[in-house]
């Protein structure tokens, strides 16, 4: 009886041995031992399957990182890491599947419709930590920006993944380095800055300046 780990397990040897989608569900199902309708109970195209897959890294290793015994204690920043971390260790094992689907998207600055439940799912994860982290100060609320930060961590995302992807490194050593230092520096623009203390100071004299 088919499953939906077993649909996505078929359909991840089928794309990694013949380059290519499958020419039809009926085709797919056929040499799967299953019906088109029970294709269909649990996915209503090919594309949907990807993006289930996608999806799955990230639920993975949110649920993952959540069981860790310090996790509580842990700041914003540090949870984000985590997730990185988590997230691309966890990729490994997929790496020929993430390749392929990486490689056959459209070039462009909106997101591929693969990944929409992705990002979905890492934005409700971005949002959460986010906020901790400006409850507890860690962070700073700034007025219209701070509803940008998980956009910031978004585009943080898509930057480590496509390095990944070119990575030829030892166990991918430099993509831990890249997750470190481009991490760090989003949550750096983040936390309170000069360039807050100068804005503060400008509205300061606009507010006690004599005429």
């Amino acid at each position: 009886m088919a499953t939906i780990e077993s649909i996505q397990n078929a359909y991840i040897d089928y794309v990694l041995t013949e380059g290519s989608q499958p020419k039809s569900v009926y085709i797919f199902a056929k040499q799967n031992e299953m019906t088109e309708a029970e294709f269909y109970q649990f996915f209503g195209s090919f594309e949907a399957v990807e993006q289930a897959i996608w999806a799955g890294f990230a639920n993975k290793t949110i649920a993952e990182i959540k069981t860790q015994e310090v996790w509580a204690e842990y700041s914003a920043r540090e949870k984000a890491l985590s997730f990185f971390y988590g997230f691309f260790e966890l990729l490994k094992s997929s790496r020929s599947f993430a390749i392929y689907t990486i490689n056959k998207q459209p070039k462009g600055f909106t997101t591929p419709r693969v990944f929409e439940p992705l990002k979905d799912i890492y934005e409700g994860f971005a949002d959460e930590i986010l906020k901790e982290g400006i409850e507890s100060t860690e962070l700073t609320d700034r007025k219209f920006f701070s509803k940008r930060y998980k956009d910031a961590l978004w585009i943080q995302f898509v930057f480590v993944l496509n390095f990944w992807v070119n990575d030829n490194s030892a166990g991918f050593e430099k993509t831990d380095e890249a997750i470190e230092k481009g991490v760090n520096v989003t949550f750096d623009l983040f936390q309170r800055s000069p360039i807050d203390n100068l804005f503060e100071y400008g509205k300061f004299l606009v507010k006690n300046s004599r005429n």
